[in-house]
């Protein structure tokens, strides 16, 4: 899920082999999750969580968002996406780098994840 920390929205997105699910939560006052706008779509353009027609794919990625946004009434422009398939791979790693006396930047999280690719 993403979070927009302008209005605390938080949208998911799990693209299947059947359907295609959009879910748009808003963390309330006391940091739960209320689901504002839900959208789905038959999954099209995938076989076996493998995309096999990206046009069809990105049509039906389209339609659960749009239904997602016009119930929860905001425009989605980020999401937090899940894909399963047996192509799927996770590697667990682990980077360190050293920062004294000042606020992580951007390019130490750079550093970071290269010394965790390396």
């Amino acid at each position: 899920m993403a979070a927009d920390n302008t209005n605390n929205k938080i949208v998911g997105l799990d693209i299947g082999t059947n359907k295609v699910a959009a879910i748009v939560g808003e963390i309330n006052e006391l940091d739960e999750i209320e689901i504002i706008g839900i959208g789905s779509h038959p999954s099209r353009g995938l076989k076996k969580g493998v995309v096999v027609n990206i046009e069809s794919t990105v049509q039906s990625i389209q339609r659960a968002v749009e239904e997602a946004e016009l119930m929860s009434g905001c425009d989605i422009d980020e999401v937090y996406a899940g894909i399963a398939g047996s192509h799927i791979r996770s590697l667990n790693s682990h980077g360190i780098v050293a920062i004294r006396d000042r606020e992580v930047i951007p390019q130490d999280v750079e550093r970071v994840i290269d010394a965790a690719q390396a």
